[in-house]
Parts: C-alpha cells; structure tokens; sequence
C-alpha cells in the first residue's frame, strides 16, 4: 500500500509498504484524510527531537472502518466513519494511575515516537477507534487538534464568569477559543495574523489583539477593566508568548501551557508568588475532549472550509508542506487525502 515517509530533514517520498494484517483486538481502518500538524512540519525541517527518521507521519485521522477483528465489540462495524485516538497510555505511570493517560510518561503519539497514519491502511486497538457519526471523514481530520485545544480549557477550569485570553489562532488555539467560547467565557484572541483573527472573532471570540500592531497590555488594561485575563492559554510556543501569558494574567489567574518553546524561556518568577498564579501543562487530549468536539461539529456551526487550508494527494504532499514550511502563519491545516 502507498505510504508518505518523511527520511531526512526536508525530505520526504511515497513509499511502498505492506499492508497491516489485523490481530485480536484490533480494527483495520481505510485512510481517507490526515492532516500535517505542527509536529509533523518540524519533523520536516529537522526540529522536532522526539522523532527519530524516517517516519510515517499523521495522527490527525478520518478514516472507514474496513475489517474488525476477533475481540472487539459489536458495536464496531465496517463502514463506520470514525478518528482515532492517537496516543498511547502505559497504564502503570503516575499519569495514568491518576486517569491523565493523555499525558502518561510513556506515550508513543502516531507520526512522533511511532509510524503514523499517513498511509493507505492502519491497524489499531479497538479501544483507540472514536465513532463519528454525522461528521465526513474528510472534516474528522480536524477533530483531533481541536480537541488538544478543548482539553487546554478543561486545564483552565475555564467557566462563564472568566475572561479568557488565548495567544494563537493556529488549530489548537482555534479549538481553546471554540471551547472557552461554549462555556460562555468572555474569550480574547491574540495573534499575529488578522485573517486568523476574523476567524476567532467568527468562532466566539468576543475581543481580538493583533499582537504585531497593537498593544497587547494596553489593550488588556481596557478590556479587563484593568485586572488582566482570569485564564491565558499559551498556544504558540515561543518565548516570547510564555513571558507575555505570566505578566498580563489577572492576580491567581492560571496559564496554561500547549505550546513548545524551541529555546530557554526567562521569566520574572517574582508574579509566580505575588500573583499566586496556578501555572499548568495541557497536553495531548482525553477521550472526553475528543467526544466534545465531535459533538460540537455535529452542530453544524464550525467553518470546516475555512480551516482547511490544502487538501493534498500523496504526490503532492512534499510541495504542500514545503510551502507550509515558507509561510507557515497562513496555514491551518494542511490535509493529505488517500
């Protein structure tokens, strides 16, 4: 079957694999879209240090059910449309002792630690198969990376009485700004793009800040009322943006951290202590989150045209990528269809 091997920094080709023969327990599914994140462009140009090449890249699935293995419920049908949970869980960490298996400390994320789905067929746990019924497996592609956004907020412990600044726009950030949205926070979108930003205002935000051309702390002292966001969700991964999220949220405010940042990040640890300020990773999702989105998408209001920016064929999926790579603030999401 066709694959798409990312092999070297900036390298990347249509390979020939066999196709996966399913075991007890698993389910084979038929690839329609997969989506290119951000972890998948670093893999590109060299910059993500949790994968070794080559790689199969791809977790952000929309698929068909194809073959359902001995051992698996009923439940599970050929012919579903479904997404697929892309993380593993060791079931013995201190993460997944405390029910965080999204975070357990010996995941393997498909297209990271693992081969992914960027291929024509993939073999899974039946346990890892989300059903997403009334969702096109094109538009399932988006469900993942939305719901690490949803699960950023459910990090914040995001309620209607909060004001909530999300810096970045990107997918995951979309997603923060959809669910802090629904629980009917005040929401702020900050990011460099007004494109971007449109899009934010369009999917719930009630205030945008064009961090390139307006001040960000002004603008903040006049939304606030002077207090600063109750709740910042960092979504970019720049040092930058870190900085900005610890000295513009509201005294015992929370930050939330999903993005990476690729260098040292300097902070005046003094607002830590004087601002009491809860600071917490998000990452990945839980199966709850995933369940969110696909709810929310059934609802028919998210502009799936608007983020997909691309849908590439696997022959084309170098030129799509590169072209990321050059302007990557104009990207959503880039789909690969097989």
């Amino acid at each position: 079957m066709k694959a798409i091997k990312i092999t070297a920094p900036q390298a990347m080709e249509v390979v020939e694999i066999e196709k996966p023969a399913i075991k007890a327990g698993e389910v084979l599914v038929k690839i329609n879209h997969v989506g290119f994140c951000g972890s998948d462009l670093n893999t590109f140009l060299g910059r993500n240090p949790m994968v070794n090449m080559p790689v199969i890249p791809g977790h952000e699935i929309g698929a068909v059910i194809e073959e359902v293995g001995a051992e698996v419920p009923s439940t599970l049908k050929p012919g579903m449309v479904v997404t697929i949970n892309p993380y593993t869980n060791c079931e013995k960490c201190p993460s997944c002792r405390n029910r965080r298996v999204n975070a357990c400390q010996h995941n393997e994320t498909m297209g990271v630690q693992r081969d992914g789905a960027m291929c024509e067929y993939v073999a899974v746990p039946w346990n890892k198969i989300i059903p997403a019924e009334g969702i096109s497996p094109r538009d399932c592609a988006l469900i993942e990376p939305m719901s690490v956004g949803f699960h950023a907020v459910s990090r914040g412990q995001v309620t209607d009485i909060d004001t909530v600044m999300v810096i970045g726009c990107g997918m995951i950030g979309v997603g923060a700004i959809v669910r802090a949205s629904l629980r009917g926070a005040t929401v702020i979108a900050v990011d460099l793009d007004d494109e971007k930003l449109a899009l934010a205002k369009q999917l719930g935000a009630s205030y945008v800040i064009n961090s390139k051309t307006e001040d960000v702390h002004a603008r903040l002292q006049e939304i606030t009322n002077g207090d600063g966001p109750d709740v910042v969700i960092e979504a970019v991964g720049s040092p930058v943006t870190y900085v900005t999220a610890v000295n513009e949220v509201a005294f015992t405010g929370r930050v939330v951290c999903i993005g990476y940042a690729k260098s040292e990040v300097a902070f005046q640890t003094k607002y830590f202590v004087q601002k009491e300020l809860d600071i917490r990773g998000s990452r990945n999702a839980l199966p709850e989150d995933f369940r969110a989105v696909i709810r929310y998408m059934k609802q028919g209001n998210c502009p799936v045209e608007k983020l997909i920016s691309c849908v590439a064929t696997p022959e084309t999926a170098l030129k799509a990528m590169e072209e990321w790579a050059a302007a990557p603030a104009k990207v959503f999401r880039v789909l690969v269809q097989f």
